[in-house]
């Protein structure tokens, strides 16, 4: 037949649209045309096909060639419609039969050889193919990480010579199988929460934060542990459940970056370092790219020195932690990623490290502090500040609590609130709030009090209620009692440092 069509996949952030590929033959003067609202590197295609067709043994036709990629407002670009282009003309002029075709899609780049070359954003496009119950066709380099998609069919393939013979039953090629992993691989890790000395409190908030999804906020001289603490969060929070592993999984096939497959359902830990811009961070470019935020999805995004990073870029984050979506808007399309992580921030409570070492003015301090908005600290559940540790505390050899032990009062909590509520605590909405959070009259006085005593703002009020929620879970109580209410305000150190130094 002289016209022939395939399917295929396009890569819009964390969506894969369905691609048709139409191939015309007609008379005429040899031509190769693509049209479909094709990039550069689309177009160029037209010569990685001709010369992998040729390469393989195949007869190129001398025809007219046009070739369609629908929908004609999307816009194309990459080299992952190379496959499902050279099928089409292998269809249309003859040279494959297939009665099929139409229960199949096709993904890779085509080097000059033949030879099927990795592309990136697979994982979201297993998934819409899977939805609509096609099996794929990806490359062999793409192995690996599509064995994540525990769901639906795929076969990978070295070189498009391979995929003719199984679609023309000659040689089939075998389906990939998903990979299997043991839970208990995701904990073989190389730190733990015991190297960590003293700061008990610091490891409290830590499991409190960790049990109810909460942000954090650590201040202190250098040198006390905010760093070590922040990168051994990881190790006392519950695996992530296979569709959040595949959320996160998604983001980073988006830049082509491997996944350890032993190690995939581990929670993500990102670190940008303080002079990264506000698209690195939130992402952008002019090809919408997810930033740091994204890549910590399901996990952790730890900020050192928060001050010195530039208020703008903090500001940026302020939408995406209360809505854990970040909206990339450019002139030819607009791109959501996901972008629910976990704040873990550190700052030394002063320029010269500490507040009270007599080396800088309070108006110093309130300076340097005032580098970090009112809101964006608004949005930080659980505030600390972490004291200097005396050398009798360095030199403990007593035995320390584990990773392992901490996780276990975790996973027991966490489970407890989504049992009762469906989602973490930090996630409950203020309608939320007043179904499951009910607070008794003598509790709901307390805190009403210590509202205007600390002058708190709406979202602190109910920030301190989730967090008093989640100390309720770890002490096992059915409903907040004084005393967790209680240790849930003891965690505001940033506001109590502001309003000592404006007294």
């Amino acid at each position: 037949m002289s016209l022939a069509k395939t399917y295929t996949r396009a890569q819009v952030g964390v969506n894969a649209p369905l691609v048709t590929v139409e191939v015309h033959l007609s008379n005429g003067l040899p031509a190769f045309n693509i049209v479909g609202l094709p990039e550069a590197s689309v177009k160029e295609s037209k010569e990685r096909v001709r010369c992998a067709l040729t390469h393989c043994h195949f007869l190129f036709p001398e025809q007219r060639i046009t070739v369609n990629l629908a929908p004609a407002d999307l816009p194309k670009q990459g080299g992952r419609y190379d496959l499902a282009i050279a099928i089409g003309i292998l269809l249309a002029s003859g040279q494959l039969q297939n009665t099929q075709i139409h229960e199949y899609e096709f993904y890779g780049e085509l080097a000059l050889t033949g030879e099927v070359r990795e592309v990136t954003a697979v994982i979201p496009a297993l998934i819409a193919a899977a939805k609509a119950q096609r099996c794929c066709f990806i490359p062999l380099s793409n192995k690996e990480m599509a064995s994540l998609v525990t769901y639906g069919t795929r076969k990978s393939a070295g070189s498009l010579r391979d995929v003719w013979m199984d679609l023309g039953g000659q040689q089939t090629l075998s389906f990939d199988e998903a990979m299997t992993c043991p839970d208990e691989d995701q904990f073989n890790m190389s730190i733990d929460m015991n190297e960590v000395k003293g700061q008990v409190v610091a490891k409290r908030v830590l499991e409190i934060a960790a049990a109810g999804a909460h942000n954090v906020l650590f201040l202190g001289p250098p040198g006390t542990g905010k760093s070590m603490l922040a990168q051994r969060m990881s190790t006392i929070m519950p695996p992530m459940q296979i569709e959040q592993a595949l959320e996160t999984a998604s983001v980073y096939s988006l830049i082509g970056k491997s996944i350890d497959p032993k190690k995939w359902r581990q929670r993500p830990f990102r670190s940008p370092h303080h002079t990264c811009s506000a698209v690195a961070l939130v992402g952008g470019s002019s090809t919408p790219k997810p930033g740091e935020i994204s890549l910590a999805h399901n996990g952790i995004l730890f900020l050192d020195e928060l001050p010195e990073y530039e208020r703008k870029v903090l500001d940026s984050l302020r939408e995406p932690m209360e809505t854990g979506m970040v909206n990339i808007s450019r002139a030819a399309q607009q791109v959501d990623f996901p972008a629910r992580f976990q704040l873990i921030a550190a700052l030394n409570p002063s320029p010269t490290g500490c507040h009270h070492d007599k080396r800088s003015t309070p108006d110093q301090v309130l300076r340097y502090l005032s580098k970090i908005s009112g809101p964006f600290v608004d949005r930080i559940d659980l505030q600390i500040e972490l004291p200097r540790l005396s050398t009798s505390e360095l030199q403990s050899k007593g035995e320390v609590e584990d990773s392992a032990c901490i996780r276990a009062r975790v996973v027991r909590a966490r489970s407890a609130a989504i049992e009762r509520q469906g989602k973490e605590n930090a996630m409950l909405s203020t309608k939320e709030l007043e179904k499951y959070c009910a607070l008794s009259d003598r509790v709901s006085e307390y805190l009403a009090k210590a509202t205007e005593k600390l002058q708190l703002s709406p979202r602190s009020y109910h920030r301190v209620v989730k967090v008093a929620r989640t100390i309720a879970d770890l002490n096992m109580h059915d409903v907040i009692t004084l005393s967790d209410l209680k240790e849930a305000l003891s965690y505001r150190a940033f506001e109590r440092l502001l309003s000592q130094l404006t007294r």
